[in-house]
């Protein structure tokens, strides 16, 4: 269903570049878990799912507007403390009660500001043992919670409101995801977040008010300016919904063409793939329930530790056939279909070792992965790695893990990353290919060039370079590695022949 371009009067609309296939699904009734699992999942796309929460306890018991704040409030207890955010001093721990009471002194006074005598009044009633944290909540007009676990697998600590768990359903066509995480949103004024994208499947779930997301897919990149990878927001867009700069972000002008904005009503259900790039805007006192889980592709084909034998997964084709649902149109529409097993597994290692060094070092803490000691050899006037010198490739996990693919193999997971994981293959370039990995790299690339033809090297490249917002930077990124390398392997011949150390050009 196509909904209208127009949204001055903040309805639903489809940008006009945004591709047919990535456009939200929509679903009068919820598929069963089957046929989300083949149908809508792999499509790697958005899709909306009417009333599929409606006969929830929450979607009838918790709306603020009918006693639903009395009703969580005697649920949830007294003595329940939760993360709440302020427009003023960030998080800050408040007992749950208290937040209901600042809804319910909202919901009687919403147009006075935080500032005017009669909203002071209104917030400080009812006076109570929490009074502790009541200065803050008379002092900041936008108070909201915000990921607050209901269900949380790593640290059952955090699950502060699992109480609620109750009064809500796994959906149907979820049954059986390994969830990460079921958390609540609330909010007492209107809300709009920031630009991001989650590193997990996400649907999230109206129970009261309304919520207006707007989604990119994660090829719109580009345009959102996202933040540094190496940061504590590296999945958050640099540019302002609010007032964007176009002049200091001038690809951003075109960002609403690449979006779809949706609207979700009491019982509406969302699902948000990996990866792609979502704002919310919540009416005054809006509550949600939100899932999270790991994709298929993460959590079932790409076993990180034991990839599956062949007797133990039927055989490669037979992986293949779990992975493509045996749909033709899945495969065009969600590149990392049309990958080989041992090419899945080598995306994989990948995505997980640029995560992994991005939640343990910081920008400026960055090395490169080198090899002083790098042994080569020459043949035919060339010099080339000794593949079989396994200490060689050991201190560069990413020339260990690219070495071994066909040049064309290389190419689709290297398309398959800017597609579905631009940023990650940004910070694979720019921040973690050492000398080795930039060496195998190039050399692989002149391979592909040899293999395809001119067209396709052009698309190759152009799909390739676009992932980066100064393309300049990731030639740099390459060519000064070659020059590493070679400057290594300049280095070791010299010690290793007239022992003498060379010092690299500066």
């Amino acid at each position: 269903m196509r909904a209208e371009d127009d949204d001055a009067g903040g309805g639903e609309f489809v940008g006009a570049r945004l591709d047919a296939g990535l456009r939200a699904a929509r679903f009068a009734s919820p598929p069963s878990a089957d046929e989300f699992a083949a149908a809508v999942e792999p499509r790697n796309a958005p899709a909306v799912f009417r009333g599929v929460v409606k006969d929830w306890t929450a979607s009838s018991r918790w709306d603020p507007r009918r006693g639903g704040l009395d009703y969580l409030r005697e649920k949830v207890g007294p003595d329940v403390d939760v993360e709440a955010m302020m427009s003023s001093t960030g998080h800050v721990l408040v007992p749950f009660s208290k937040f209901m009471n600042s809804c319910k002194s909202y919901l009687r006074c919403p147009n006075a500001s935080s500032d005017s005598p009669k909203a002071q009044e209104i917030l400080k009633e009812p006076a109570s043992s929490e009074e502790g944290c009541s200065s803050s909540l008379e002092s900041c007009d936008q108070v909201y919670l915000a990921q607050v676990s209901i269900l949380n697998t790593e640290n059952k600590e955090r699950c502060s409101l699992e109480v609620l768990k109750e009064d809500i359903q796994e959906p149907t066509f979820l049954r059986g995801k390994p969830f990460s995480s079921i958390n609540i949103w609330m909010n007492r004024a209107h809300l709009r977040s920031s630009t991001h994208y989650d590193p997990h499947h996400n649907l999230l779930c109206v129970v009261a008010g309304c919520k207006k997301v707007t989604l990119w897919p994660p090829s719109s990149s580009p345009y959102l300016y996202p933040m540094p990878v190496y940061g504590e927001a590296s999945n958050h867009s640099s540019v302002s919904i609010e007032e964007p700069d176009y002049s200091r972000y001038t690809r951003a002008r075109y960002m609403k063409e690449y979006s779809e904005r949706v609207i979700l009503n009491c019982g509406d259900a969302l699902f948000i793939p990996e990866g792609w790039y979502h704002q919310v805007d919540s009416d005054d006192l809006t509550i949600a329930i939100n899932f999270w889980w790991k994709s298929r592709i993460m959590n079932e084909i790409l076993v990180d530790k034991e990839m599956p034998t062949d007797e133990e997964s039927g055989g490669p084709e037979q992986l293949k056939q779990k992975q493509v649902n045996s749909d033709s149109s899945d495969k065009k529409d969600s590149p990392l279909q049309t990958l080989e097993p041992s090419t899945l597994q080598a995306l994989y290692e990948l995505i997980s070792l640029v995560h992994n060094s991005a939640e343990m070092v910081s920008q400026n803490e960055i090395t490169e992965p080198t090899s002083q000691d790098a042994y080569c050899k020459q043949s035919n006037g060339s010099k080339k790695i000794a593949a079989d010198d396994s200490s060689l490739l050991e201190k560069d996990p990413i020339a260990k893990i690219i070495l071994p693919l066909k040049p064309l193999e290389l190419q689709s997971m290297l398309l398959a990353m800017a597609r579905t994981f631009p940023r990650t293959l940004e910070a694979l370039v720019l921040n973690m290919l050492g000398p080795i990995g930039a060496e195998i790299l190039t050399r692989k690339f002149d391979e592909m060039d040899q293999q395809a033809t001119k067209e396709q090297q052009s698309e190759f490249y152009k799909t390739f370079y676009s992932v980066f917002d100064d393309q300049y930077a990731a030639m740099d990124a390459l060519l000064n590695g070659k020059e590493m390398f070679s400057f290594q392997v300049f280095q070791s011949v010299l010690r290793q022949y007239i022992g003498v150390h060379a010092d690299r050009p500066k």
